[in-house]
């Protein structure tokens, strides 16, 4: 039986002194059962390139979706990805099982209570891995409202210094801010205040946080562009029939990951080779005990 570590959080910041986060409350494993708008780069604060040291190697150098992304991380500072559900979270439920991979340990704060433990572990599965595996190497702590939310981020630096892990990952943390009745005013105030609380998260810990957010997520975010952590990358995802694409803005890098069998190659090579990195959407083949014969 693997396990999968929940939190119930407290119902209002202000419960937040005694709240020991990410304890162990349930096990979880597979036997249980529009387009992205581009932000300018003017618009945040992106680290200057000498402070992109990587001390764990994030993911694996295969499938090469995994390099693409790994380029895209740093110690110390945020990765921004946004777009439609559709296409953030397949490769977000990668990135999970690639972390495991390379035997890395994520802390996941969960805004959108999206969360699927028993599809990630059948990807982990196609993968070569353990069904249980990829979810023993997260710790989640998930918010049911956005007070939740706030306080569960005010309590993420002591959880990553108790249980330290090698990536952070805020699930659409400001998901629950648009669904709860709070004033207007009152929800600026609490995002700045998470966003300036995740720049002291990172300026205390040498590791990567992702966050992931929808595709107006940036506009439902204050303070996250001017007042939160320094920017490592944004990268913008889009989906289309058969076709999910990428774009990083830090180096303008752009990718495209199309279905493909393994080995196929495709015409794009013939092309100019500058303009987008395309890859297949695929994941590797599971070895089977059965042997071809001849004749």
């Amino acid at each position: 039986m693997s396990e999968i570590f929940v939190v119930e959080p407290p119902l209002a910041p202000e419960d937040a002194e005694p709240f020991e986060p990410f304890e162990p409350f349930e096990p979880f494993g597979p036997e249980a059962r529009s387009a992205p708008r581009p932000v300018p780069s003017t618009a945040v604060r992106f680290a200057p390139r000498s402070r992109r040291v990587r001390s764990v190697p994030l993911l694996p150098s295969e499938p090469s979706l995994f390099p693409w992304l790994a380029r895209r991380f740093s110690a110390g500072e945020a990765t921004v990805w946004t777009g439609p559900t559709a296409a953030v979270e397949p490769i977000l439920e990668s990135l999970y099982v690639g972390s495991a991979l390379a035997r890395g340990r994520i802390s996941l704060l969960e805004g959108g209570n999206r969360f699927r433990p028993y599809h990630l572990g059948e990807l982990g599965r196609a993968f070569g891995l353990d069904a249980a595996e990829p979810l023993e190497r997260i710790r989640l702590a998930r918010a049911f409202t956005a007070y939740q939310t706030v306080a569960l981020v005010d309590g993420w630096a002591r959880e990553a210094r108790q249980h330290p892990p090698t990536l952070l990952v805020g699930h659409d943390l400001p998901a629950l801010f648009a669904t709860d009745e709070i004033p207007e005013d009152e929800r600026d105030a609490l995002l700045r205040h998470i966003a300036r609380t995740l720049r002291r998260l990172l300026d205390g810990l040498s590791v990567p946080l992702l966050l992931t957010l929808g595709p107006d997520g940036l506009g439902r975010f204050p303070g996250l562009a001017n007042e939160g952590p320094r920017w490592c990358d944004l990268v913008t995802f889009d989906r289309g029939p058969s076709t999910l694409r990428a774009r990083s803005v830090r180096d303008a890098a752009r990718l495209a990951l199309v279905p493909r069998a393994p080995g196929q190659r495709g015409i794009e090579e013939f092309g100019d080779p500058g303009t987008e990195e395309v890859i297949a959407w695929d994941v590797p083949p599971r070895r089977t005990v059965r042997r071809l014969r001849s004749g």
